[in-house]
Formats: C-alpha cells, sequence, structure tokens
C-alpha cells in the first residue's frame, strides 16, 4: 500500500541538512486536542492522552536529542473554543503537532491554519472527507477513518444481505453527520437503493423519541444512525425501547465504537454491524497493547481513535528522527517516505491528499451467549482492503492534487 507522493521533491528542498537539524525550543510537544467531557470523551478524550503518552514512552522520551512533551486540551465541540486553543498552542506554547480534533467542525478549522502556522494537524477522532477533499492542506493528515470508508463498507454490507433498499437517516446536525449521511447515501444510490428522509438532531440529544418516530413512520427499511458516542447510543437504545426491529426495520450503526456496544449490552447490541478500524482482540499484537492500555485506563481496553492516535503519535516520532527536525514541512516529508508500521496498522502509507491509507474491518456485535467476558463484544466478519475502503484520488476534490 505504498502511494506516490507528488510534492515530497518539493518540500525536500526545505528539508535542513543534518548540520543544520533543530529542534525549535529545544522540546518536540504533541498536543492532544478532543472532547474531554462531552459525548465523545469516553471515546476519544482522556485516552487519546493516554494513548499518546504510551507512544513517547514507548520511543524512548525524547527525540533528536531532545525531550517530547505531550499536553491536552478540551475542545468542547465548538470550533471556535479548538480554535483557540490551537493558535494558542502554535503561536505561545510551542506545539509542533496537534492530533485527535475528535469534532469535524474543530478538525477543518485547526486544519485550515496549519499552513499559516507552519504546524501539522493530524485527525485520529474526526470523520468528515472535506479534510482530504476541499480542505485539504499539505500540513494535515487524516488518520484512522473517514466517513467515506465508513459508508461503504456498512452500507455495502447491510445491503448485500438483503432487505436494505430504502434508507431513512437520523443524523447529528454537523459536519460530521452531514458527511456521514451524504456519503452514505450515495453508496445507497450507487447500488440502487433509495433514500427516503432523514431527520437532524442537535449534538448530544438527550432525548430521540421525536426522531425515532419520523424514522418509523417513514417505513424505510433501515435507519442509518449518522452520529457517534452518547448521541448513538441513546438513539439504539430509544429505538430498542420503541420496537423499531421488532417492528421489521434495520439499524445501520454508521460510527460505532467498542465502548458503544460496551454501554449498550449485548442483548441491545446484538447483530449489529458496523465499520472500524481496529478492534482489541484481533490478533496477540492488538491484545499486548490493548492490555498494557487498560492498566493505565481504568481497565478499558482502547477504541480505535485511542488505538490510532498512538499509531499517529508513534510514526510523528520516527519521521521527526529520519528529519533531525520538528519543522512541519520537513517531518511531513518524513511522514509520507516511511511506511506506517504499529501493532494497529501493516505497511500503511500517507497519500498525497493527506489521506492515511490502511484496512479497514467489518464487525458485528456479538450474542450475549457468545461472550466471554467483559469486552468480548465483537466478531471481525471480513478485512476491507484499503483500496476498496476509501475514496480513490481519482474522485478526490482535494486542490492539491490539481496543481
Amino acid at each position: 500500500m505504498r502511494y506516490p507522493t507528488i510534492f515530497a521533491t518539493a518540500l525536500l528542498l526545505s528539508m535542513p541538512c543534518a548540520a543544520t537539524a533543530q529542534i525549535s525550543a529545544d522540546v518536540v510537544k504533541i498536543g492532544v486536542l478532543d472532547d474531554m467531557s462531552g459525548p465523545y470523551a469516553d471515546i476519544q478524550g482522556p485516552g487519546d492522552a493516554v494513548a499518546v503518552r504510551m507512544a513517547v514512552e514507548d520511543f524512548g522520551g525524547t527525540v533528536a536529542g531532545k525531550k517530547i512533551e505531550v499536553i491536552a486540551g478540551d475542545l468542547q465541540n465548538k470550533a471556535d473554543v479548538g480554535l483557540a486553543v490551537a493558535r494558542r498552542w502554535y503561536d505561545t506554547e510551542n506545539v509542533d503537532v496537534i492530533m485527535g480534533l475528535g469534532n469535524s467542525a474543530v478538525a477543518l478549522a485547526v486544519q485550515g491554519i496549519t499552513q499559516e502556522k507552519n504546524r501539522i494537524a493530524i485527525t485520529t477522532s474526526a470523520g468528515s472527507t472535506v479534510l482530504t477533499g476541499k480542505s485539504c492542506s499539505p500540513l494535515g493528515m487524516h488518520w484512522v477513518y473517514d466517513t467515506y470508508a465508513l459508508a461503504n463498507g456498512t452500507a455495502s454490507a447491510v445491503m448485500s444481505r438483503g432487505g436494505g433498499d430504502s434508507w431513512f437517516f437520523l443524523t447529528a446536525d454537523y459536519a460530521f453527520g452531514h458527511s456521514l449521511e451524504q456519503d452514505t447515501a450515495a453508496v445507497v444510490k450507487k447500488k440502487g437503493g433509495k433514500v427516503v428522509g432523514s431527520v437532524r438532531a442537535p449534538l448530544n440529544s438527550s432525548d430521540f423519541s421525536s426522531f425515532l418516530l419520523q424514522a418509523q413512520s417513514s417505513k424505510a427499511e433501515v435507519i442509518g444512525l449518522a452520529n457517534a458516542g452518547a448521541d448513538t447510543i441513546n438513539a439504539i437504545k430509544t429505538a430498542s425501547e420503541f420496537g423499531v426491529v421488532d417492528g421489521g426495520q434495520k439499524l445501520a450503526g454508521m460510527l460505532v465504537l467498542l465502548t458503544d456496544i460496551h454501554t449498550l449490552g449485548l442483548k441491545t447490541a446484538q447483530g449489529l454491524l458496523f465499520t472500524e478500524a481496529f478492534y482489541w482482540d484481533q490478533n496477540e499484537d492488538t491484545r499486548a497493547f490493548s492490555k498494557r492500555f487498560a492498566e493505565r485506563h481504568n481497565g478499558k481496553p482502547p477504541t480505535s481513535f485511542q488505538a490510532g492516535i498512538y499509531s499517529a503519535a508513534l510514526h510523528y516520532l520516527k519521521a521527526v528522527k529520519a528529519a533531525g527536525t520538528d519543522e512541519a514541512k520537513a517531518v511531513v516529508v518524513a511522514m509520507k517516505k516511511l511506511p506506517v508500521n504499529d501493532f494497529m496498522t501493516k505497511n500503511g502509507s500517507i497519500r498525497d491528499d493527506g489521506r492515511m491509507m490502511r484496512d479497514m474491518y467489518l464487525l458485528q456485535a456479538k450474542k450475549p451467549s457468545q461472550s466471554k467476558g467483559e469486552w468480548d463484544l465483537m466478531n471481525v466478519v471480513s478485512t476491507i482492503p484499503a483500496e476498496q475502503a476509501y475514496r480513490p484520488l481519482s474522485e478526490s476534490e482535494c486542490p492539491l492534487l490539481k496543481k
């Protein structure tokens, strides 16, 4: 999975030679900017900070002879708040790279200032494909997943199993939800299905009754949940109370993570199909990392976001070492040159639009009788190769590719 980098030669010219290599302010500083207290805190937030600190420790704590520091901040799911934190970090606190960015509106805002600040942004928790589309940046990367991959994997799986030709969407009313609905609807229509309607719910809604009633009355075969975190959990719980599945409709969770299934319980979640970037119980490597992570994070295995931000931090540090500097353009050249290899990703690579190419997985929540432990919650149904999971470059709207 290696992709040629169109801009590598040009950017390489700006890379300092070994004799002049340096680390700004004598420290490499990583900022973790995520939802630390809101509806997404459980799937990213404090756990992301734990994962990045683990990556720093595993790397050795220093790079190019300089100390590595990690700071964390709460974006509060508000673009203005997240952008203000990012500007302060870049301008006055010598932060070299910001990771996490677990809200698409915040991620787009922060990535939008990377060239102005000559700093790097790596989105590991937000999903909007606009990050590698119209709003792509030469200093921005999208690491774990995106809404195209979620839509492509889950919608294709649901429709291939029959009885999924008509869809109604319950959508989180901000950039991520809109992108997820749009990408899923495109897959549905491409495969001959139709979208009969949608309703948009405010982020962190506490009552999904009216939204589920609209979905039920639509008579759609599938209700697509274009939301995440606590919103997904509340929507699925409400759907269970309303007897949506018993009434013949299917639920398609477009972004579902380990902690969501744990909160819902297998009695409610059993059979749910969804697309993911990682599951802790895939192999010996994932289990070994997850055990270490859980020891530091209240006994919880990592979500794909938390595993993914470890991957991003470790690869970033490898690139700083290879480049001999934390200068943004030089580090990006090195990141695109080096293959991504860790417990989560094997032979991944970063495309010219900033998309990190890695395999995705179709998962299914187990039946209660199949589970052998508290976190034994899913089966891996199939692997989706990166080239099939993500939007092809030939369809990209990234302006960098047109130069």
